[in-house]
């Protein structure tokens, strides 16, 4: 066991070497890098860090959930092999409690600033495989959430956040989930500019939800294979959601069925939806092959949302799009200033679009 532990501990040093580079002088003396071996518990290392260390996840499986309170804090695995699934027994810390996998949770009056989850897979969940609420500069990367029930990776309360290079596959509803609130009936938020980009999400009901959000980009995803590749949802509160960008993503074959919820009719072949939303630009993505006979199906839609908010003064230009059904472009949105250019694409719901 000794010889094990200490592999272990030489390829965790090789890792932090490479992927976090060496620290300066003055930094080395404050920061420290706290190991974790499967049947050890996540949630006492993190408990003993402070901020600016490392909780480093060796390869294994670790039936256990774990909740982040600390800022600038580093929670890493060493890649996919690193897996967290809940735990056995029934969970008594409130992350595991909730059905979640990580969270990391701020104050009401205090944002948790600063926090990264790296390079792990969560699956299993009951609930969301990453859960994070009033952030602030979070990084979520090379994170594979997986056959978790509800989101795999969800964030509501927070600001200035990254979402990259991460795998949501086959979760029960959206792969990655932003809103304002996932409860409370409030207007949209400003983000201060969170990013969502380079992702693959395939298989989810939803491949992107961002709901009551505004000021973030949504660029370079790989969206494949949900019910529906993204959604932006806006409501009749005040300030709208919108102000946001989606661009240069690839939306393919988006065409899995997924019957109706209480809050969504049943979904198939949806690309690029827009419902309740305004002043955002849809520019530069490659949505195909996205085909069904849901109201929301189509390639990029506009949609008054259930509740009636209109979506208004929306940019759609410069996409390409193909072999979409029941059109490449539908508009069944009743709201103004909404305009279509410069989009290559065969047909149109109403025609002239194109």
């Amino acid at each position: 066991m000794m010889k094990l532990h200490i592999a272990y501990l030489a390829c965790a040093t090789a890792v932090i070497g490479v992927g976090l580079g060496a620290a300066p002088p003055a930094a080395a003396d404050h920061q420290t890098t706290r190991v974790v071996f499967p049947g050890e518990s996540i949630q006492a290392a993190v408990d003993a860090a402070h901020p600016g260390d490392t909780v480093l996840l060796t390869p294994g499986t670790y039936r256990q959930s774990v909740t982040v309170t600390t800022p600038d804090l580093t929670l890493r695995g060493m890649g996919r092999s690193t897996v967290l699934k809940p735990a056995t027994t029934k969970a008594t810390e409130s992350c595991g409690e909730g059905g979640n996998g990580i969270c990391v949770v701020g104050k009401e009056d205090k944002d948790i600033k600063g926090v990264t989850v790296a390079s792990l897979t969560v699956t299993g969940f009951a609930k969301a495989g990453v859960l994070s609420v009033r952030t602030d500069g979070l990084t979520v990367q090379n994170v594979t959430a997986v056959k978790n029930a509800v989101w795999g990776i969800a964030q509501e309360r927070s600001v200035r956040s990254v979402f990259r290079k991460n795998t949501a596959r086959d979760n029960g509803d959206a792969g990655l989930f932003l809103a304002n609130t996932i409860k409370a009936d409030e207007g949209a938020a400003d983000t201060g500019g969170t990013v969502i980009e380079r992702n693959l999400l395939e298989g989810n009901r939803v491949g992107l939800t961002v709901r009551r959000l505004r000021n973030l980009t949504v660029a370079h995803n790989q969206v494949i294979g949900n019910c529906a590749g993204i959604f932006v949802v806006g409501d009749e509160n005040k300030p709208k959601a919108g102000a946001l960008t989606v661009r240069d993503n690839r939306v393919a074959r988006n065409n899995k069925s997924c019957p109706k919820t209480p809050r969504l009719e049943a979904l198939q072949g949806s690309g690029i939806v827009l419902t309740g939303a305004e002043d955002t630009l849809v520019t530069r993505n490659r949505v195909t092959d996205n085909a069904g006979p849901s109201s929301l199906s189509g390639g990029i839609v506009l949609f008054k949302s259930f509740v009636g908010a209109t979506s208004e003064r929306n940019r759609i230009t410069g996409n390409v799009l193909k072999d979409n059904a029941p059109a490449d472009l539908v508009n069944t949105d009743t709201g103004e200033g909404n305009t279509f250019q410069g989009n290559s694409c065969r047909a149109s719901k109403p025609a002239g679009l194109c």
